[in-house]
Parts: structure tokens; sequence; C-alpha cells
């Protein structure tokens, strides 16, 4: 247990520790007054970002592509937001005709309650107008043009409103869809979602924190003190962002909150067991102060090493793991300062009345005692080498294979799939894939620039051909399948010098397999515009795809620079508290491979079994984040303790002193810590599942098997040489 299960030497000087634990025991009054005050006037909340081209800078490739086809052209071929008509039985001449002519209505302007919309074009599956569609006849959208300085929300208000009001019954409207809905959807769902989480979590804490200690007080405080951290935080997160003028993603404040409840409960965990053994010979206030001056040093450098293995997330080129990285941070140090300063102040006035009706002493019964000394045999028996090393190979080999999936994870940015099924942007999404292909949600567009370009008809045509016989590409419309006189202002340029296509593809527009046949229509682009016969031209990419590809392209170009920050801050962190060399790299090396098998059977569960087109491309990289910190965290909590018996007596004796009290202290915190994170799961969106899942996964392979078999017989079978420089005995 730490701070409570290594008893201080009596002669061992108190320190600064204890002067610093005293003074605030002795301010206890004054400490909770101010922590209510700061609770009580928090009001702020951080303002949500979204859309894909949030993702990137506006200077980014993509971006000046669709700007450079806008300008060319005077008319987008893009649009982020459609509405979708569908009758599986097939739209009536009518209702398609009435379609071509409401959208006629509004690039007219002849509606005065169309808001934002600059213009529309019919796009229907009938004709062979579209090639490679699955029907022909039962599905027509119309694309909506919205200038992209109108906020997300605005711009679907005005697609909803326009569809409500200039669409009947018999026009058979799904709904509308696209990747601006898509977002402004997610955050709604967050938003709905998070009340429901918060309750959910601090209920399992409730749960948890009371079984543990047999009390009703206990899980109260805690569940105060975690809302005091949560609320201050969430209010310094919206100052800041708004002092930086950064909009904190929707996808982080859930994110927050778990860390926040889950850290928080971990540190009082920690704090209430040495509490309970200090009252077995002090009274209150000594109590509180010896518990405050064991526990209250570990828990600021544990809860440092968290806060710096996430905050490392800010030498990312990503605009999202940049406001992630700094976001946990703060939230990890607000939880420290609630734990180091309110715990403390709240233990001195409670007392013993904190594990009430169960008292505030150990139990010193028969079962009591059977129970640890049956613990104590089981590790006696665990640290003797000829056990601890086939127990340690094998649990390498476990890890090492869980672990494998990790080679073949693919990740992507889907939205609308992510979705719950009767939302109704993905409703009108799977309509409209339904009645073309997978990708006409979002297509790409393709811009070849070149002088006089436009008149290289047939070297266009055979680009086209070469385009959609491409695998993954279920259809292209460009200049050969346009009559000269429509086709220029639409997809050849007025001035000649450049050409457009838009390319659909056939898998999701956001998932890694569109990611991926984009990024292999890029490399190829050189050959293709030589094949065709275009020379002196340039050929560009633009849409959702292309932005796709590119976060997913800058998210891999990061991970190098995260994975060694990550690795040496959270090493650097262990080293300084535990002043050796050759442990802290191990306990990060057997960190990162629990880490690897939790990454490797969500790979497994979400890409083979149900089938999810890649993971969502922040989850691996905020889990190991986040799993190593938290790994490191841990380490400092329990083999921090063993490293202060090791220096009274053999390391081998000191795991058998240790270990065994501790366990079920890890145990709690780690269930709970796993708990507050699988309840992201109740937000019904994809990336919230799939860090549930990894996230509780990886945090109960490290509490059980790492930190409870491995770490004891690796440390026992190296000896005093894992205290390398330093010296055990």
């Amino acid at each position: 247990m730490p701070g409570a299960l290594v008893s201080r030497r009596p002669d061992a000087p108190d320190g600064p520790a204890l002067g610093f634990a005293g003074r605030l025991i002795r301010a206890r009054w004054i400490v909770v007054a101010v922590w209510a005050v700061l609770a009580l006037t928090a009001t702020g909340v951080p303002s949500a970002g979204g859309g894909v081209d949030g993702f990137v800078s506006a200077d980014s490739p993509p971006i000046q592509t669709e700007l450079q086809s806008f300008e060319r052209f005077g008319f987008p071929l893009l649009s982020r937001v459609a509405v979708v008509q569908r009758d599986p039985a097939g739209l009536t001449n009518l209702t398609q005709a009435e379609a071509v002519a409401r959208a006629a209505a509004v690039t007219q302007q002849q509606y005065d309650d169309t808001g934002p919309i600059l213009g529309a074009i019919p796009v229907p599956n009938s004709f062979g107008w579209f090639p490679g569609s699955r029907e022909s006849g039962t599905t027509i959208m119309t694309l909506l043009f919205i200038p992209p300085d109108v906020g997300f929300s605005a711009q679907f208000r005005a697609a909803q409103t326009f569809a409500e009001r200039h669409f009947g019954p018999e026009d058979h409207v799904v709904g509308v869809t696209g990747t601006v809905p898509a977002r402004v959807e997610q955050g709604e769902v967050v938003g709905r979602s998070l009340p429901t989480v918060e309750l959910a979590t601090l209920a399992a804490v409730l749960l948890i924190v009371a079984a543990a200690f047999r009390s009703l007080v206990a899980p109260l405080l805690t569940l105060i003190t975690a809302g005091v951290a949560v609320r201050v935080t969430l209010q310094v997160a919206a100052m800041a962002g708004a002092a930086l003028h950064v909009d904190i993603p929707s996808e982080v404040e859930p994110l927050l909150v778990a860390l926040l409840l889950g850290v928080v409960t971990d540190y009082m965990i920690f704090y209430l067991f040495a509490l309970r053994r200090e009252l077995a010979d002090h009274d209150r206030l000594a109590a509180a102060r010896r518990a405050t001056r064991s526990t209250g040093p570990i828990v600021a450098v544990a809860g440092l090493t968290v806060a710096c293995g996430t905050g490392v997330l800010v030498v990312a080129e990503s605009a999202l793991f940049r406001a992630f990285g700094p976001g946990m941070a703060l939230a990890v140090l607000v939880g420290m300062a609630v734990a180091t300063t309110l715990v403390p102040a709240l233990l001195a006035i409670l007392g013993p009345a904190l594990f009430w009706p169960g008292g505030g002493r150990i139990t010193t019964g028969r079962l009591a005692r059977t129970a640890l000394d049956r613990r104590r045999r089981r590790i006696r028996r665990l640290v003797r080498p000829r056990i601890a090393l086939p127990v340690l190979l094998a649990g390498l080999v476990v890890l090492t294979a869980a672990a494998l999936p990790v080679r073949n994870m693919d990740i992507g940015l889907s939205f609308v799939p992510s979705l719950p099924a009767d939302n109704e942007v993905s409703r009108a999404a799977a309509a409209a894939r339904a009645g073309f292909a997978d990708g006409i949600v979002s297509p790409t567009v393709l811009l070849v620039q070149g002088k006089d370009v436009a008149q290289q008809r047939e070297a266009l045509a055979r680009l086209q051909r070469m385009l959609g016989g491409r695998s993954g590409v279920a259809g292209v419309i460009g200049p050969a399948d346009q009559p000269s006189r429509e086709a220029v202002g639409l997809v050849l340029a007025r001035d000649g010098d450049a050409a457009r296509y838009l390319i659909v593809f056939d898998s999701a527009p956001l998932g890694a397999t569109a990611i991926d046949t984009l990024a292999a229509l890029r490399t190829d682009l050189p050959a293709l515009l030589s094949a065709a016969g275009l020379s002196d031209v340039t050929a560009d990419l633009a849409g959702d795809t292309a932005i796709g590809e590119m976060v997913v392209r800058q998210t891999t170009d990061d991970l190098e620079r995260i994975v060694v920050a990550t690795l040496l801050v959270n090493l650097l962190m262990v080293m300084f508290f535990l002043r050796a060399l050759v442990a802290p790299v191990l306990l990060l090396g057997m960190n990162v491979l629990a880490l690897g098998s939790a990454l490797g059977i969500t790979t497994w569960l979400f890409d083979t079994v149900l089938g999810h087109d890649g993971l969502t491309f922040y989850v691996p990289f905020a889990v190991a984040v986040l799993l190593v910190a938290l790994g490191s965290d841990y380490t400092i909590f329990t083999v921090g303790h063993v490293w202060q018996e090791a220096r009274r007596r053999p390391l081998r004796e000191a795991l058998v002193a240790v270990v065994p009290p501790s366990s079920r202290t890890v145990t709690t915190a780690a269930v709970t810590l796993a708990a507050t994170f699988a309840l992201l799961a109740v937000v019904p969106l994809r990336p919230f599942r799939e860090i549930a899942f990894a996230m509780s996964l990886g945090v109960l392979i490290d509490a059980v098997l790492v930190r409870s078999l491995l770490v004891p017989a690796m440390l026992a079978l190296l000896g005093r040489a894992s205290g390398w420089p330093s010296r055990l005995r």
C-alpha cells in the first residue's frame, strides 16, 4: 500500500514532507474553503471545434487545391452537406424533375429562406449519369454549397430547414448527411452522453470504494473531491482555450472527465488505505499528518509523471494531438493538486468518520490474517528463481503474442460510420451508399492544371478511363461524360487552363481503405498523366479523403516524436524517483509490452471481429501515451515502496513484505480506473468505444499481470543489479 505499507524507521528524519503535512493539516479549514470557492465559481466549459478540415491547417495542400478549384471554375465541385432522397421501388420522373428544378431555383436565389446556401446540384443515379451506381432511378443526392466561413452547426441547420420547407412526403427524403453534419452530430451525441457518463462513472466509483472500505462516507468523499477536480479543470480549460484562441475538440472533454475521475479516485484510495493504517496507533490529526507525509510526495511525483507523459503530445504536428496533450496534462495537474491539498485536509477533518460504519482501524481478525498469509506464501514461491523464471518467460510470451495484431493496424477518420445507425445523418448516408457507392457521401476532386489543357479532350478522357479502372474506385465523372457546351465551367475551366474530375471510391471516404486507395493514386499520378498523354501539367487532390490521408500521414510522422518523447519523459521521472537505471528501463519495457498487447487485442477485436475500417486515427496514440504514463504511475506506487524496504533488507524479502499487503490496494485502484475508462463506451460513437476497450484492458493487464506477477518475478531474478547504480541489499 503506497505510503502505508512500509513503516518508517523510528530514527528516520521527518524532513520537509512532514513539515508540509503539518502545515497543511493545521490549515485544513482554509484549504477546504479555497477549493469550495473555486468549485462553486467554476462556470466555463471548453469550446468545441470540429470538421474534417479542422484537423489540418488552412495552408495544407488539400485545402489549397480546393480553393484553387473554386477560383478556377467559379463554382465548387465538392459539397460536405447533402439532402438524400430514396425510394427502393424507384423515384417517379416527376420527383426527379422537381429535384432538378428545386436545385436550379436555389442556385438562382429564387428562395428567400435558404440562408447561407449559395447553390445546389442534384445528383441522381438515373440514366447512367453516375458510373458504378448500384441501382438506377432510386436515389437523388442534392449537394448544397455553403461558404466555408459559416459555422458547421449553421450549415447543418440551413440544410435541415431547406429539406423541411421545400420537400414533401412524395419526395421520399431520408435526411441530411455529409461530413459537416456528421461532425455536428458527433458533438451533439457527446454533449447528450456526457452527463450519463459522469453519473455512471460516479456510481461505479461509489460502489467500488464502498466495497473496498465497507464505508458509506469514504465513497462520498471520493465523489466530492473528484467533482471538485472536474469542475475546476473544465473552468481552467475554458479559460486557457479563450486566452490561446484554441477550440477544444469535442472528443477531449469525456476523456478529460474519465481521466480525472480515475486518477483522483486512485490517489484517494491510496490516501484512505494509509489513513486507516495510521488510525490504528494515532489520533485523528496525527494519523492524517502521517498519512499525508508518506503518501503525499508519492502522489505528487506520480501526478507529475502522468502530466508530463501526456503533455508530450505538444511535440506533435497534429492540431488534435496538441489539444489532447495539454488538456490531459492540465487535468492530471488539477487532480494532483486536489489530491495533495484538499484530500489531506478532509482526512484531518473527518478522521475515523470516513470509515463509518466499518470503523477506521485495520481488521486484525483471523480471516484477514489468513488472507494476508496466503498472499505472502504465493509471493514467497514466486520470487524463487526456479518459479520466477518460467513465470516471467510465460508472461512475456503471452504479451508478445497478444501484441502481434498491431502489425496490421490501420487508422482512419470515419465520421459518418461512427454515428449510431438510427441517427439521421447515418441513415441518409446509408441510403446514399445503397443507391450509388460507399464513397458517394464525400467524393474526391482531382484538379489538373496546365496551359490549354482543356483542349486536350482525348487525353483527358483517357485519364478518366484509367482513373475509373483503378482498384478501389467506384466511378469517375469528368470531361469524357459531358457534352462540350455543358462541360465548360463545370469540369473544364473557361480559360482553358484547368480540368477536374469527381472521383468516388467504393469504400467509406474517411476509412482506412479509401485513404490507402487515395495514397496509392497520389503516388501513381505522374505515371498516369504521362500514360494519358498529358505533359507540362500539375495534378492535385482535394476533398475529405485527401484531408484524411494527410492527417493519417501526419499522424504516422508524429509517431516517432511522440514515442521518443513519451518514453524519455516517463523513464526520466521513474529514474529520478527510484534513483536507478536498470530497473526503470526494464519496467518501462514491461509497460510498452503491456501497451502493445492492449492495442493488439483492440485491433483484432474492432478490425477483424467487428469489421471496422481501421481504428480512429487518434485512438492508438492517445491510448499509448495514457497507458505508458499510467503504467509509470503504478510503478512509482508499487516499486517505490519495494525500493524503500530493499534499502534495509534483501530484495526478495522486501518483495515478500511489501507486495502482498499492497495487492488489494493496487487491485482496487486498477479496477476503479478501468471502470472509469470502460464507461466511456456509454457514448455511442465508435472512437469512444475503441478508447474505452483499449484503456480498460490495458489498465487491467498492467495491474493484474504485469504489476502483480511479472514485475516481482523480474526484480527477484535481477536482485541487487536492478538497483544499479544505487545500492540495494
